[in-house]
């Protein structure tokens, strides 16, 4: 392979691994999406909720082998997750381990014009393929990017693509308006805030998941008023995933994603209000009244939000 893309470390991402002969009819009444989709060429992203449809957790799965896969997600979070879903497998024969420490998790990305040699990268968007020792993932478009898996005590087995920071992988994700969930942020926002619904991580045809009520009543009795947004300061700013403010229009803001600029500024993936003065829901993540105004300018999404 020639030096066409960037490896990104991505050591702040962990795994957890979930087998046994249930693990789908299990996974199915816990997550968003239709776990029986996923397939060893096929991967999903769903979304775990409290039953008050808030997110606990963003989770990448991919399947591994027959009755068994594992789910992407922050590292800080693998744990509580983990911990969580096994308090309701009752009698279900399956397991769900942290194992974070057995896996390196790196992003690649093409460099355009061209994408990366090697045609067993996979194409379409969410395919998988095994490259080696390694599961490889196809996350997002325009640029390509990958999720590389490997055992974290082997090499991975693409190793020809120029080592990039972190953050820029960060600043791709803020672009494409894909969203994470973090320590400082989970169980704040429904799934439909995050924009789940438009990224193909919630699934309206399948049984009875947690929060699946929540999510299905504001799916279909009307449209959410506060959604995920993607805006830039227009001056020098810090902010990091939990931080909330107001815009300058009045909007209150909570952050979900951001990145430092080389010029100091900060682009940022916020939840707010669609329309000034919309006022906010009952029960939404409060902002205190009196935080300073931000100066910010909204950038567009590459995808379009319901009307």
């Amino acid at each position: 392979m020639e030096k066409d893309c960037n490896s990104v470390p991505l050591a702040d991402l962990g795994a957890l691994r979930v087998r046994g002969p249930d693990v789908v009819p299990f996974l199915q009444g816990q997550l968003s999406n239709d776990v029986a989709r996923l397939t060893l060429e096929h991967s999903l992203l769903a979304g775990y909720h409290n039953p008050q449809g808030r997110v606990i957790g963003l989770l990448r799965l991919l399947q591994l082998e027959h009755h068994e896969l594992l789910a992407i997600l922050p590292r800080e979070l693998g744990p509580a997750v983990a911990s969580r879903l096994s308090k309701f497998i009752l009698r279900a024969k399956v397991t769900v381990t942290d194992e974070s420490a057995s896996w390196r998790v790196s992003g690649l990305v093409a460099l355009p014009p061209k994408a990366p040699a090697g045609s067993t990268l996979p194409q379409a968007l969410n395919a998988q393929a095994r490259v080696g020792n390694s599961t490889v993932v196809r996350v997002a478009h325009d640029p390509a990017r990958w999720l590389l898996i490997s055992p974290a005590d082997q090499a991975s087995a693409v190793t020809a693509c120029t080592p990039a920071e972190r953050e820029s992988w960060r600043r791709l994700q803020i672009a494409a308006g894909h969203p994470e969930v973090y320590a400082a942020t989970t169980e704040q926002f429904v799934a439909q805030m995050l924009n789940l619904d438009v990224l193909g991580a919630v699934a309206f045809d399948k049984g009875c998941y947690t929060g699946q009520e929540v999510i299905a009543r504001a799916h279909y009795r009307g449209r959410v008023k506060r959604r995920l947004q993607r805006f830039a300061s227009r001056g020098p700013l810090r902010l990091q995933p939990g931080d909330s403010g107001h815009l300058s229009d009045g909007r209150a803001f909570r952050v979900v994603e951001a990145v430092q600029l080389a010029d100091g500024r900060c682009e940022f993936l916020a939840v707010a209000p669609l329309v000034a003065g919309e006022p906010e829901p009952r029960g939404a993540a409060s902002v205190a009244p009196d935080t300073a105004l931000i100066e910010a300018e909204q950038l567009a999404l590459p995808y379009t939000l319901p009307e």
